[in-house]
């Protein structure tokens, strides 16, 4: 199959997309829950599933088919829309899938895109223990004034700073996954507006972590978020289901 299938009449012409990447904590892909239930997303697409270990479940509310490792989220009334990636990479297939994704993008004519991933929080520095958010701009990117990603200038968060001289590098990530090949690959004559954000995190409970990130995500496309809706699949054992009260006397 190609790398993408659209399943419904949708183009992303124009809009920002959002791609989380399998790090630490999976805080990117619950942030993209958040915001697929949040602002009413639904499945769009599907992407070819042979770059990643093998995957299959319900999908959410008992919709009908099956959960895939790569879909596209998206609404016709919608500035946005979202990848969500359920299960990592193969191995051997971590660049051929990193040279396809930059592909699809570029041809998708979307408007910008904000790219989503953990870092191990304890590997800050002195200089970043009271910053949850940080974010990289790669040296490719257009630079985001009088673009749909400009409202990054106004918020109070720091860049992730590479630890050489070397401004045009992109750092080591801890925990990053694939963060820094997908970045490090995107080409010179890249014309998309692009952004990653990094939320410093430590695997446990991290929906509060992840709604820090979906709030940076969420000013920057310029949607007002009252409160995050949580999917109903996060209250049937997303982080174990809880213990019989009755092992406690």
């Amino acid at each position: 199959m190609d790398f993408y299938r659209p399943v419904t009449d949708y183009k992303l012409t124009g809009k920002i997309l959002i791609v989380p990447i399998v790090s630490v904590a999976n805080v990117a892909q619950l942030t993209v829950d958040l915001i697929t239930a949040t602002f009413g997303l639904q499945r769009v697409g599907v992407f070819d599933p042979k770059y990643h270990v093998p995957v299959a479940g319900a999908r959410e509310d008992g919709t009908p088919g099956i959960a895939m490792p790569l879909e596209l989220f998206g609404s016709n009334s919608s500035n946005i829309a979202v990848i969500q990636q359920r299960s990592p990479v193969l191995t051997l297939f971590k660049q051929d899938f990193t040279d396809t994704l930059l592909e699809f993008v570029r041809t998708s004519c979307v408007s910008a895109v904000i790219f989503l991933a953990g870092v191990d929080t304890s590997n800050r520095r002195d200089t970043q223990m009271l910053i949850p958010t940080t974010y990289i701009r790669p040296a490719s990117s257009p630079d985001v004034t009088s673009t749909p990603l400009s409202p990054l200038a106004e918020l109070p968060i720091p860049p992730y700073l590479a630890p050489s001289d070397d401004s045009h590098a992109i750092p080591f990530i801890p925990g990053g996954g694939l963060t820094r090949r997908i970045l490090s690959s995107i080409p010179n004559s890249w014309q998309i507006p692009t952004v990653c954000f990094l939320q410093y995190v430590m695997e446990g409970d991290n929906r509060y972590d992840a709604q820090i990130l979906a709030n940076v995500t969420a000013k920057v496309v310029n949607r007002k978020v009252v409160g995050w809706k949580q999917p109903t699949t996060w209250g049937h054992g997303l982080f174990g289901t809880p213990h019989d009260s009755t092992l406690y006397g």
